[in-house]
């Protein structure tokens, strides 16, 4: 769970600062660069295309884990649209509150105690 939590805090670290960067040399535009993108069926799209798939996936699994109860509807669309910054802190924040157990941080903790 330590390397998980440090993984977690140095990629959202990196993120952020790479983040910033992009934002400062090219503005807040990133929809229709990443739709644009797929839009061009290049390789860049491609990506974009895979990894749309992931955030569909992180945001479906956030909505499970909490039986998609209001605080699941709520995490839903920020794990869809938040990629990684969200997933790095929400997986932080879970892991401490799960007390680091790794069943209860993936099914979420009352399928675990089941």
């Amino acid at each position: 769970m330590t390397l998980l939590r440090l993984y977690a805090i140095v990629f959202l670290i990196v993120l952020t600062v790479y983040t910033l960067i992009v934002m400062a040399n090219h503005g807040p535009t990133l929809v229709p660069v990443f739709f644009n993108d797929i839009a061009a069926m290049a390789w860049p799209g491609q990506f974009n295309l895979d990894f749309m798939g992931f955030l569909i996936l992180s945001a479906l699994w956030v909505g499970w884990r909490h039986e998609y109860s209001l605080t699941g509807w709520i995490l839903t669309p920020l794990a869809l649209t938040g990629g990684m910054m969200f997933l790095t802190i929400y997986l932080l924040v879970m892991s401490f509150r799960v007390n680091g157990n790794l069943i209860a941080l993936l099914i979420g903790e009352r399928r675990a105690a089941a």
